[in-house]
């Protein structure tokens, strides 16, 4: 047993040095925080676990999965076309140019993909830059809805709700389309579009100019997003990153000039590129990435093989009657065209069998397809690289260092979309 003689008393000085590292332990105490999954500042069902030393973010960790629905699982017990409406639901955001991506890969899976007609081409070009300009209006809406500046909120809304009146012209649908078809389109463009479209571009680039002149030199627009979670170009590439996120590292990688599809090659516009790589970066090549596509769009209705009326009947589908679906009244009329319709109906597309990838320049990155095909009208397997997703992947860099009231901002630059990162 042991007695008092036998226990070692420290010392003052050990005493003094235990008492410092505890009262250091109790200065260094954390908190973790949930933000989400029930958010305004989330965009969406996102869950961050953050652990807080006083308002110091010191560690950060995305939880995701709160959307999820199966898309993936679900491409593989439904032909390619059933699997259009699908896609509408990936980038809600932008559904025209999720058509576009999928039907691309499909295509290329066909190989059909550089045998598109021409004018079909220019109208797929125009939907994808459309449902860029609706993306960007609406992240850069709530981006600076999140940081107090409501006017411009109200003003990219009015621009959407035009985009959304141009969505329902073209294909029946203000918000999910599915108005891509594999080989082509489900219609041509309704008569006087082009003249609506014409009108939308000069209106909306009076409303980016007005909403430039309210944020872009505002001192305290500037103040709390500049310099904010810089982003570098090595960890730009090595997280992953794509999109409007990559270029605003100074990255100049646009999947239009560099691996270029549908007629991009024979347009011209320019890519826009950040210097430091911080949320103020970000923010600047969004709104230039919307002029440029305005640029983009006038060109298309210029250029447009048949015009805006197609009075010289140019196709907007391949002429292939085992990929489009024959007109309606030679299905009423021809036993052929009838047998073409019902196999393709009800048992697809006969895609070869094979592998192949296809990457899309989406609002919010690549949207890439990987497409397993044992052949028949249903993949094997499917994978949806959704850029959201693999954007988020960059927080746990980003977040520590930076002050609790700055997630807001920091997301909003990040400008996701949760139905795309959870699929």
């Amino acid at each position: 047993m042991a007695t008092v003689q036998d226990i070692e008393i420290p010392d003052s000085a050990a005493r003094a040095a235990a008492a410092l590292e505890d009262l250091q332990d109790m200065q260094g105490e954390k908190m973790v925080l949930n933000m989400g999954p029930s958010h305004p500042a989330t965009h969406g069902v996102l869950r961050i676990v953050l652990e807080m030393d006083g308002e110091l973010i010191t560690k950060a960790e995305p939880d995701v999965g709160y959307l999820h629905r199966g898309d993936e699982k679900i491409a593989e017990n439904m032909t390619y076309t059933q699997f259009i409406p699908y896609t509408d639901r990936l980038d809600y955001l932008a559904p025209l140019a999720n058509n576009v991506a999928y039907a691309l890969a499909v295509e290329k899976l066909l190989g059909i993909h550089d045998k598109l007609p021409l004018r079909c081409q220019y109208i797929r070009v125009m939907c994808a830059e459309l449902a860029r300009i609706s993306s960007h209006l609406l992240g850069l809406g709530a981006f600076a809805m999140d940081l107090g500046a409501v006017t411009v909120f109200l003003l990219t809304f009015t621009e959407r709700e035009k985009i959304y009146n141009l969505a329902e012209s073209l294909s029946g649908a203000r918000f999910t389309t599915s108005y891509t078809r594999i080989g082509g389109l489900s219609r041509d463009l309704p008569p006087g579009w082009a003249d609506q479209c014409r009108k939308f571009l000069e209106e909306v680039g009076i409303n980016i100019n007005e909403a430039e002149t309210l944020l872009t030199r505002n001192r305290i627009w500037v103040d709390r997003i500049r310099d904010l979670a810089v982003i570098s170009k090595a960890d730009a590439i090595d997280y992953g990153l794509s999109g409007p996120n990559l270029r605003g590292s100074g990255i100049e990688y646009d999947l239009r000039r560099a691996q270029p599809y549908l007629c991009y090659k024979d347009l011209e516009f320019d890519i826009p590129v950040g210097a430091t790589g911080d949320c103020y970066d970000r923010y600047l090549v969004r709104m230039e990435e919307m002029r440029q596509s305005v640029r983009i769009i006038h060109q298309c209705l210029d250029k447009i093989p048949g015009g805006a009326d197609n009075k010289s009947k140019e196709p907007i589908n391949v002429d292939d009657g085992k990929i489009v679906l024959p007109p309606k009244e030679k299905v009423m009329s021809s036993m052929e065209e009838l047998i073409h319709q019902f196999m393709l109906v009800t048992e697809g597309v006969n895609c070869p069998p094979g592998e192949i990838y296809f990457g899309h320049e989406n609002p919010k990155g690549e949207l890439g397809f990987y497409i397993h095909s044992k052949g028949g009208g249903t993949p094997y397997r499917m994978k949806i690289r959704s850029p959201s997703f693999v954007n988020l992947s960059i927080i746990p860099k980003i977040f520590p260092g930076c002050m609790l009231s700055d997630t807001v901002a920091i997301l909003g630059s990040l400008d996701f979309v949760m139905g795309e990162c959870d699929r």
